[in-house]
């Protein structure tokens, strides 16, 4: 009966994110200046990236239960929600998975603020990130169940990880993975979770209540999550924008405040910034 219960809500959790929700497609892609063109291949390689993680999901043991691309509210977020791309109930714990489709290098710690792609491009520390989006998950839950998350981050295969070697290691509750890897880190961070709890943590029915907590809590308003992304793109455009406008105009070299300071006040610059070598050259 409770299989049964399982397929069905899998089901029907399937046919809202179709229907309703916002596709991991607009939410997953990562664009440059190379145009349109770039834009849709990242968008076709986001679509692939996740499917291969639906795919790991789908094929998890009986008595697990999974969401995918929920929308909750989070006072505490910028944006007033927090978008989770997966959750996935296990009888051992909760694992909260962020998906990032990104190709390169990827540098970055545990308590860095920000980490690097490439050496060069930076982005907001992931498992930060999820951190948040686990805090706004258990304003869903009861408090019992706190304990128990586990926050893994999932990269693709075309990128390479320079990260702290700790993020890595199954014991940790914060995991950086390849995206192929999904499977087997659930696979063996539960085992290690049964050697710690030696019995199941979650019994059917409190799967069963969290999955339905979590599920009702997701917002399905296509206007809001239009409105969630859209204030998340607005504000990566500020932040690429204050980024150019502390860069050379010529060469794209970073500038300090002050050289910045110097050449909007100099009316030789024409509200241009300038690095010291180009200052030279005008």
């Amino acid at each position: 009966m409770f299989l049964n219960f399982l397929f069905k809500n899998k089901k029907s959790n399937n046919s809202n994110k179709d229907m309703n929700q916002t596709p991991n497609t607009v939410r997953k892609t990562h664009t440059d200046a190379t145009g349109i063109k770039n834009e849709r291949i990242a968008v076709r390689k986001g679509e692939l990236g996740e499917y291969k993680i639906d795919i790991q999901l789908s094929q998890m043991p009986k008595e697990y239960m999974y969401l995918n691309d929920l929308l909750v509210k989070n006072p505490k977020s910028s944006t007033g929600y927090s978008q989770i791309d997966h959750i996935i109930i296990t009888p051992y714990g909760l694992f909260v998975i962020e998906t990032k489709n990104y190709q390169g290098t990827i540098y970055g710690g545990k308590d860095r603020k920000a980490w690097l792609i490439n050496g060069k491009f930076k982005m907001m520390n992931p498992l930060m990130q999820n951190y948040g989006h686990i805090q706004a998950l258990k304003n869903f839950i009861d408090g019992k169940y706190h304990q128990y998350f586990v926050s893994i981050v999932s990269f693709t295969k075309r990128c390479t990880f320079k990260i702290e070697e700790e993020l890595r290691k199954i014991h940790s509750n914060q995991l950086v993975i390849y995206d192929v890897e999904l499977t087997e880190f659930i696979n063996r961070k539960v085992a290690v979770l049964k050697l710690q709890y030696k019995k199941p943590i979650l019994m059917e029915d409190d799967i069963e209540l969290i999955y339905n907590s979590l599920l009702n809590s997701n917002i399905l308003d296509e206007s809001i999550r239009k409105q969630h992304i859209g204030s998340i793109q607005l504000k990566k455009n500020n932040i690429d924008k204050t980024t150019d406008e502390n860069k050379c105009v010529i060469c794209q070299k970073p500038v300090s405040e002050k050289v910045k300071s110097f050449c909007l006040s100099n009316k030789k610059f024409q509200g241009k910034v300038y690095c010291y070598d180009h200052q030279k050259t005008l």
